[in-house]
C-alpha cells in the first residue's frame, strides 16, 4: 500500500508521477477506516476537504507545477491547532461549540505547500497529561499494543502517523509532548527552538510568562520526513511572540562533539533505554564523530522548575475555566490539579524567571564545547493507562521522575529530537533523544538522519 510508504518515498513517486495523490489519500483514508475504530487516534476526519485537495494536487502533478516536496501528502494536525471551520477542542467538553475562523500557523503553511490535511487529532484534555483520554474520543491506544498509551498530549497525532494513517503532521510540546508519543509510538519527533515554528493559532496560547515551554513540532516516520515538514513550517512569523527571523541553514556535523548522558543524574532508565543511548552512541562514533560522556552541570533542580511554570503558574487559569463545570472535566485534565497549592505571587514568578535564565546561560557555556547532548527519552516504555509508579533497576520512580530527561528542555527552551532506536524487553519501541543548542535544528535532523 501506498500509505506505507515514508513520506519522503510518497513525495518522490508523486513527483515521478508514478503515483497519483488521489490513490495515496484513498488508500490513508482505507486505512484510518480499518484502524481508527481500535486506535481512536482522530477526533474529526476531513474526508470531504481532503478529497478536494488531492484533485486540485493531482491536476497540478498532471500540469508539472507541483509546489513542492509535500504536494499531495496526507498530513494530520493535532486538535490543539486551529484549522479554518473546524472545532479546536483540545479534549475538552468545555470548549465545545468552538470552530475555527482561521487556520493556524501550521495549518496555514502546510496548506500552502500543497499538503493535503486529512484531520484533526487527539489530545488529554487541556494537553495536561502525558497520556491522551478525554470524555469526547476516548483513549487513543498504542498502535504497537493496543493495551498501552501512546503517550501524551500528542498522542494522537504519534498514533495515527505509526498506524499508517497520516504520513506526518504538527504536535506541540510543553513538556516532552511531541517526544514522549514519538518514543511510545516509534516515529522521529522534533520540538524546536521556541519561535523557530510559529504556534500562533494554539491553543492554549503559546506566549504566557512561561515563554520558552510550549511550541509546536513535525513528526514522522522518519528523520528525512520530519526533515521535509521542518523546512515547509519554519520562518518568521509576527503573530508569535517568540517568533525569529532564523533562516534555514546548511550545517556540518564535521568536528562536533557529542555528549552522551546516560540518565537524568540519579533517575534510573529501563535497560534498554541505556542500551538504545550506547547503541546510537557507537553508530555515531562509526560515522566519525566525536562521542564522549557528558554530566551538565547545575540542572539538578529543572525538573521542579519546569513544573512550576507548566504547573503552578497555569492552575489559577485552569481552576477558574473550571469552576462550576469540574463533573464535565476528564481526570486527564484534573490529575495534575493540587487544589491546596497557593497562587504564585508576582515575586516567586520574577525569581524562577531569573533562575531559569541563569541555569539556561550556565548550560549553553558547557555547551560550547559539546553542541549536541545524546540521552534517553524517558525511564520507562509505552506504559499501560494510569501507571504511574514503576520499579527501575531496583528503585521505584514515579511520572514525574520518569519523564525528568524531556521537561529540562522545554525550560531552558532547547531543541531536541527523539528518534527510534531498539525495542524494550517486552518488544515495545525504544527511543533516544538528541539535545541541541538554540536554532541549530538542522544539525539535530542531520544527526537524526544519521540515526
Amino acid at each position: 500500500m501506498s500509505n506505507t510508504l515514508s513520506l519522503a518515498e510518497q513525495s518522490a513517486r508523486i513527483a515521478a508521477r508514478t503515483l497519483s495523490p488521489v490513490e495515496l489519500l484513498e488508500a490513508h483514508l482505507a486505512s484510518i477506516a480499518k484502524h481508527d475504530t481500535s486506535l481512536r487516534a482522530f477526533v474529526v476526519v476531513l474526508e470531504e476537504q481532503a478529497r478536494a485537495a488531492a484533485q486540485a494536487s493531482a491536476e497540478r502533478q498532471q500540469r508539472g507545477e507541483l509546489l513542492g516536496p509535500l504536494d499531495g501528502i496526507p498530513v494530520t494536525i493535532k486538535d490543539s491547532l486551529d484549522v479554518a471551520g473546524v472545532p479546536t477542542l483540545t479534549g475538552s467538553k468545555l470548549r465545545l461549540g468552538h470552530k475555527a475562523s482561521t487556520d493556524s500557523a501550521c495549518a496555514a503553511r502546510l496548506r500552502a505547500a500543497g499538503a493535503v490535511i486529512l484531520g484533526k487529532t487527539n489530545c488529554p484534555e487541556f494537553l495536561a497529561n502525558y497520556e491522551t483520554d478525554n470524555f469526547i474520543t476516548g483513549r487513543t491506544a498504542n498502535p504497537h499494543d493496543l493495551q498501552r498509551s501512546a503517550g501524551g498530549s500528542s498522542g494522537g497525532e504519534a498514533a495515527a502517523i505509526a498506524a499508517f494513517c497520516s504520513a506526518g503532521g504538527v504536535g506541540s510540546d510543553g513538556g516532552g509532548s511531541v517526544r514522549i508519543p514519538a518514543a511510545f509510538c516509534g516515529i522521529v519527533g522534533l520540538k524546536p527552538t521556541p519561535g523557530r515554528i510559529s504556534a500562533a493559532g494554539h491553543f492554549p496560547t503559546i506566549s504566557h510568562p512561561g515563554g520558552l515551554l510550549g511550541v509546536v513540532g513535525p513528526m514522522a516516520r522518519t528523520a528525512q520526513d520530519v526533515k521535509l515538514l521542518f523546512d515547509v513550517l519554519h520562518g518568521y512569523d509576527s503573530q508569535d511572540p517568540f517568533s525569529a527571523p532564523v533562516p534555514l541553514q546548511t550545517p556540518s556535523n564535521e568536528g562536533t562533539k557529542i555528549g552522551v548522558w546516560q540518565q537524568f543524574y540519579q533517575v534510573p532508565v529501563r535497560a534498554s533505554m541505556t542500551s538504545a543511548v550506547n547503541a546510537a552512541a557507537a553508530k555515531l562514533a562509526g560515522a566519525g564523530l566525536a562521542v564522549d560522556t557528558f554530566e551538565p552541570r547545575g540542572l539538578e533542580r529543572s525538573p521542579n522548575l519546569w513544573s512550576f511554570f507548566f504547573n503552578d503558574l497555569t492552575d489559577p487559569f485552569k481552576k477558574r475555566m473550571m469552576e462550576g463545570r469540574e463533573e464535565d472535566v476528564h481526570w486527564t485534565g484534573k490529575e495534575f490539579l493540587f487544589p491546596e497549592t497557593p497562587h504564585p505571587t508576582a515575586v516567586q514568578v520574577v525569581e524562577n524567571l531569573a533562575l531559569r535564565d541563569k541555569m539556561r546561560a550556565s548550560l549553553l557555556r558547557q555547551m560550547e564545547d559539546v553542541p549536541v547532548i545524546l540521552m534517553p527519552v524517558c525511564s520507562v516504555p509505552a506504559f499501560l493507562p494510569r501507571e504511574r509508579s514503576w520499579n527501575v533497576t531496583g528503585k521505584q520512580i514515579n511520572l514525574f521522575q520518569a519523564m525528568m530527561c524531556v521537561t529540562p528542555f522545554n525550560l531552558l527552551g532547547l531543541p531536541a529530537i527523539t528518534v527510534p532506536f531498539g525495542k524494550s524487553e517486552e518488544g515495545l519501541p525504544v527511543a533516544v533523544q538528541l539535545v541541541g543548542r538554540p536554532y541549530e535544528e538542522e544539525l539535530l535532523l542531520e544527526l537524526a538522519m544519521l540515526l
